[in-house]
């Protein structure tokens, strides 16, 4: 056992050795305010601490000043941002400013006996430093006093207080989390840490694509793409370095570097944040309730742009089609059976070999794509293609690559290993490089020039580490990559089709702006079913709009390839499918509904009921790009003040007027609980006081537990369509809940 329960060693990193060159050192009381120009700058003195983890101050080495600013952005948003010896990031791509938030706000400083004030141009508060002292009744000096620290309150809407964690300790010498610190490597000052207060009952929320309980006190969570390899553990696809607190404020971390949160986890007193930089940059976003902090954290890096909308209907798909023929005879067959359906998705088998990305059709198995496309299009079928960000060594491309610097450069060798697969992948294509990228979008091109729609941008959370970039680093890439690359794919089909759109595994902040997402390779089982919901809701708590996920999930349990589905896990995900901003089949094994044709049937109503949803969805999504909400919601969401919600991640809002509860067991029973309101049982029209529990309540199969705000209307589509293409505006009638 490696852990040590001590906050130095595993969250700061230190070796419990202590010996690895390096020193931690503490901020101190502010010696100095002024204001330059709207912004204001603290002069912070940070002490050296001796080489222990007794956490003391060691006076024989001299202090070193460092300027915090603080800058305000519109009238409810904060910048805080501390250099340590690296430049702050003042743009980024992750940003993407709103309008009201380019504007100056400028800040003035009131200094007053025991505090310095700071406030903006209306006289409202945004931050104080205190020089006030704890009140002491002296009696012993069996342990000393406390060591200098730092006592600064935040308030970025002028109301609610944002403090840093002044005296987090059992004693002067044992320190749970640091106000404010960093650390220094033979010298080198290395990585930054600082630390908010939380309260007891304090709920977090956040931070990505999180396949855990929905609260995350008591977590600790490292923020560095993985491949997740399933949504059943601790490995994350996307991780976002934003946090929403249940005391109405959010927290957004703006760097690439690896990171961590450790929220009321190595200490239930402290909101605690590590970044493996020698900066802080940070963004406290203010607000009445969730919503308005989402909106303010997409202010600052972009809402999700609205989806077309074929991309609302079915999507169908398995790992992999591998011809023309076969494809074709699938499409056939539900335009025969009157499944409605929009997309046919080719997954790694439509190159002249499996999973050599290439970006070229097989010319045997299919042998005229153009036209392959085009007669799609025609039955209503829309073509989405796979394919990832690396090179191999046996592509088409390796050489051209390789000899215009498009992909990464190994440190070991041009044909270095791969550091994210067994695939032997010679590089990753360098999107930091502006020539690659546009190489790269070159590639798409042709392909959506034949009629192609959509791209899925796999993988892209795993880089080649051991290899150079033009533009960064590779530890300060790896977060950031998702972005380079889904808005390369995102802009070129945009450009192309008119419609902007893609279809993505990984994430860091500003993805959102390019929908859309989908929760990765879930397994098909009752547990990867509850994940995946558990990672959408979270994802929609971390900015996200947009997300689906692989029904009946992605693979076999325990044969990867080759398991048989069981119908009821077929059934309830396609339930839960039905109720998801997109909807789409894939996996390892049949997907197709006459593969189950027990159920097929039930199947077909269901695919039914998902077209006559879309006014409803359209609706909801065209919310979506315009506010902080996702169209999948937590409760919490709506319902900030009832402490029951807080907890709840096995229902969800399905935009502002419908809360579904699906059912993830073969027992065909779950608890349900209803808010506060009256509420309208979507299929039986049955209802319901809200503010209890529904108990043990039995649902049949062929039902899944759907409620309505009582009064509301929902606008639906009554005519039964084979895809979107045959839907007319003048056709929607709205069905009131009443």
């Amino acid at each position: 056992m490696r852990q040590t329960n001590y906050q130095l060693f595993d969250f700061l990193d230190f070796s419990p050795s202590l010996d690895e060159g390096e020193r931690l050192w503490r901020a101190c009381t502010p010696t100095a305010i002024e204001e330059i120009e709207g912004d204001v700058f603290i002069t912070i003195p940070f002490q050296q601490q001796h080489n222990s983890n007794e956490i003391t101050p060691d006076h024989s080495v001299p202090k070193k000043e460092y300027r915090l600013r603080i800058k305000s952005y519109g009238s409810k948003i904060l910048r805080i941002s501390l250099s340590l010896g690296e430049d702050i990031m003042e743009d980024s791509v992750m940003l993407s400013l709103s309008d009201e938030l380019k504007g100056k706000n400028p800040l003035c400083v009131e200094k007053k006996e025991f505090e310095w004030i700071v406030k903006d141009n209306y006289g409202n508060k945004k931050a104080v430093v205190s020089f006030v002292k704890p009140q002491i009744d002296w009696w012993s000096d069996l342990v000393p006093a406390p060591a200098d620290s730092i006592n600064i309150s935040f308030f970025p809407d002028g109301v609610k207080e944002i403090s840093f964690s002044e005296y987090d300790m059992f004693s002067p010498a044992r320190h749970d989390a640091f106000a404010l610190a960093y650390v220094e490597r033979k010298g080198n000052q290395q990585r930054a840490t600082c630390s908010f207060k939380s309260k007891p009952d304090e709920c977090f929320y956040g931070t990505g694509e999180r396949f855990t309980k929905i609260d995350l006190s008591g977590k600790t969570f490292q923020l560095r793409n993985q491949d997740g390899q399933g949504v059943n553990n601790r490995r994350c696809y996307k991780n976002i370095p934003f946090y929403l607190s249940s005391e109405n404020y959010g927290v957004f971390l703006h760097t690439t570097s690896f990171a961590k949160f450790s929220l009321g986890d190595h200490s239930t007193r402290s909101a605690q944040i590590l970044v493996d930089e020698p900066l802080i940059d940070l963004f406290l976003i203010g607000g009445d309730k969730p919503e308005e902090i989402l909106r303010g954290y997409r202010k600052l890096t972009g809402f999700p742009s609205m989806p077309p909308l074929w991309s609302f209907g079915i999507w169908m798909s398995r790992m992999s089609y591998f011809s023309a023929n076969e494809v074709n005879e699938i499409c056939d067959r539900l335009r025969e059976e009157s499944y409605p359906c929009d997309v046919i998705h080719l997954d790694t088998g439509w190159f002249k070999t499996d999973w050599l990305c290439e970006w070229k059709f097989n010319e045997e198995r299919f042998p005229n794509p153009e036209k392959f496309i085009s007669d799609l299009k025609e039955k209503g079928f829309r073509v989405s293609l796979w394919q990832l960000p690396y090179i191999s060594r046996d592509a088409e491309q390796y050489e051209e690559s390789i000899e215009n610097n498009y992909i990464s450069k190994s440190h070991k060798g041009l044909s270095g290993a791969s550091n994210f697969s067994v695939e032997d992948y010679a590089g990753t294509i360098d999107f930091t490089y502006d020539k690659a990228t546009e190489w790269y979008k070159g590639l798409l091109r042709r392909l959506l020039e034949m009629g192609v729609v959509c791209i899925k941008t796999d993988f892209g959370e795993n880089i080649h580490l051991d290899a150079s970039y033009h533009g960064m680093p590779a530890d300060k890439l790896i977060n950031l990559y998702p972005l380079l690359y889904q808005k390369a794919a995102y802009e070129v089909t945009q450009e192309v089709t008119g419609d902007g759109i893609i279809w993505a595994r990984a994430g860091w902040s500003g993805c959102q702006r390019y929908p859309l997402h989908w929760g990765g390779d879930a397994a098909a089982s009752w547990e990867g079913m509850s994940a995946s919901l558990k990672g959408g809701l979270q994802l929609g708590l971390s900015g996200f709009g947009f997300w689906s996920h692989d029904v009946p999930g992605f693979h076999g349990v325990p044969n990867f390839m080759n398991s048989i589905l069981p119908d009821d896990l077929y059934i309830r995900w396609t339930q839960f499918g039905v109720f998801t901003s997109h909807f789409r089949y894939h996996g390892t094994s049949k997907r197709e509904p006459w593969s189950y044709p027990a159920i097929a049937p039930l199947i077909k109503k269901y695919w039914d009921l998902r077209y006559q949803l879309i006014p409803y969805i359209l609706e909801q999504s065209r919310i979506t790009t315009e506010t902080g909400m996702p169209v999948l919601r937590a409760l919490f969401l709506h319902h900030p003040e009832d402490k029951t919600c807080n907890q709840i991640d096995d229902q969800y809002y399905f935009g502002d007027k419908m809360m579904v509860a699906p059912v993830m067991n073969s027992e065909n029973i779950r608890d349900i609980y209803l808010p506060k309101g009256e509420w309208v049982h979507f299929f039986t029209r049955e209802v319901y006081n809200g503010d209890r529990w529904l108990r043990n309540v039995e649902v049949p199969l062929d039902t899944i537990p759907v409620f309505v705000k009582r009064g509301a209307k929902i606008p639906m589509y009554p005519i039964k369509v084979a895809n979107t293409d045959e839907m007319r505006k003048d056709k929607v009638v709205e069905i009131c809940f009443d």
